[in-house]
């Protein structure tokens, strides 16, 4: 563990000093991705486990590091969005920053060295909060800000070089009432963690190298992290039961490897054909089916974009057409619950007959009138079904079956949706498993709104790895 406090390491004429508990040398490090980098990191930071803690993710690409983190010590996750605030005429020296809920902070010696007027100042400020609220709504939705108040705010990025924002951050969280600040990162600068031990209290690294050029050099993968992403990370972990950690090797949630099998087939359902599209990765720990409702079919890019999500997840995916082309030129085909349930269930049984496939655990993943389906599919006695997801789904519409449904049932509806909303409440009442129904801020039917599709599909996968068992085993 490689640790640089301010309380407890010295710092003279321009030397630091990096303390090593593990002994001997520490090496350049590579890591995989920024999962690979958030599990390693919050083995560092074990002995913060049971405290009073908030972790707080650097946009955007911190967040997905601090997700992890988060997941692994049991802790809330959020994002602290700070904005510089340059001089005029010289935006890259930093007189202060701003953050949430009017936060400032300001360097008064730049201020007074630099001359800057008031009215200078107030439109500079103003310009950037204007930056900050929109990132705020782009990220977090309606939530509020987690407090900080006489807490331990652990700031995390994926990567510091010159540390400017990170140097912000630290500060805005202790004007928003954290106790303690602690700065966490897989990989810093020398440079950077020398100047960041007098602001924070503790600064956490997994790898500090002497050579330093930038952080992409130290990660395999270094793709861009989105607003969506960001905004669906945190949506997932709002929704998850508060104190319940993880453990540092459980299967990340966005990256893996190439699926070992992904292909179109054919699926014989009793005497119908429908075509499908089949994805398995390398070991996967369960499967995911499809259940497409409203007439739309396996070609959905908004079922394709969460099979992807799944798949991310080490789970395999069956995404197919329910109806053949002749039965959809009949409208009141898509609101025959009973057709498309028995389409479903003769699908689960040649899925069962299929070597690749006959020793997964199955859930179901049903939207619009599919998601009755799924449901009235798993209320067969002998289904096998282990866990059923409904996006903006139809469950009223299979309410005869609601109550001998046993596998548990996560109902995800958007929150301007507001007639489905009713009709989830509703047929949510009615069920005897285990269930829960998960709100999506700002999305409609469709889920269009940048960040909701993404928050419904990290509901959908946390769901499935908690009930899947083949996927809690490889946990």
């Amino acid at each position: 563990m490689l640790i640089y406090s301010r309380a407890a390491t010295a710092v003279r004429a321009g030397h630091w000093t990096v303390t090593n508990p593990g002994g001997g040398e520490v090496g350049p490090m590579s890591f995989r991705h920024r999962v690979d980098a958030g599990r390693r990191l919050a083995r560092r930071l074990e002995h913060l486990r049971g405290t009073d803690l908030v972790v707080l993710g650097l946009p955007r690409g911190g967040v997905p590091v601090a997700a992890e983190v988060a997941r692994v010590l049991g802790a809330p996750l959020d994002v602290i969005v700070v904005r510089k605030l340059g001089v005029p005429f010289q935006p890259e020296v930093a007189m202060g920053a701003v953050g949430e809920d009017g936060a400032l902070v300001l360097n008064t010696d730049v201020l007074r060295a630099a001359r800057v007027g008031e009215r200078e100042l107030a439109a500079v400020e103003r310009h950037e909060r204007a930056e900050v609220d929109d990132r705020v709504r782009r990220f977090r939705g309606l939530r509020s800000r987690v407090p900080l108040d006489g807490r331990t705010a652990v700031i995390v990025d994926d990567g510091i070089a010159t540390g400017a924002t990170a140097r912000a951050a630290c500060e805005v969280a202790r004007a928003h009432g954290a106790a303690r600040v602690v700065l966490a990162v897989p990989v810093a600068s020398p440079s950077a963690v020398e100047q960041l031990s007098h602001v924070a209290d503790d600064v956490v690294c997994v790898e500090i190298p002497a050579y330093f050029a930038a952080v992409g050099q130290f990660y395999d993968d270094f793709r861009a992290t989105t607003d969506d992403q960001v905004a669906a990370l945190l949506q997932q972990a709002a929704d998850q039961p508060a104190g319940s950690p993880a453990t540092p090797d459980d299967p990340p949630g966005d990256v893996c490897d190439p699926p070992a099998l992904d292909t179109d087939v054919t699926v014989m359902a009793g005497d119908t054909r429908l075509a499908g599209r089949l994805t398995l990765p390398a070991d996967a720990g369960g499967l995911v089916v499809f259940v497409h409702g409203s007439g739309s079919s396996r070609h959905s890019p908004r079922n394709r974009y969460v099979a992807a999500f799944l798949n991310g997840a080490g789970l395999g995916t069956l995404l197919f057409d329910l109806l053949t082309p002749q039965e959809e030129a009949d409208r009141g085909n898509v609101f025959d619950i009973e057709l498309l349930a028995a389409r479903l269930g003769g699908t689960l049984a040649w899925l069962r007959d299929r070597p690749a496939t006959a020793q997964l655990p199955v859930g179901l993943f049903g939207a619009s009138t599919g998601a009755a389906a799924a449901l009235w599919a798993a209320a067969e006695p002998d289904a096998g079904i282990a866990a059923v997801v409904s996006r903006g789904g139809r469950p009223d519409l299979a309410a005869p079956r609601l109550s001998h449904v046993q596998a548990p049932t996560l109902l995800v509806v958007g929150g301007l949706d507001t007639v489905v909303l009713q009709l989830n409440q509703a047929a949510a009442a009615m069920l005897r498993c285990e269930h829960r129904l998960s709100v999506v801020p700002g999305a409609t039917h469709l889920f269009e709104e940048p960040g909701t599709l993404q928050a419904a599909a990290a509901l959908a996968r946390a769901w499935f790895a908690n009930h899947l068992p083949a996927l809690g085993r490889a946990a």
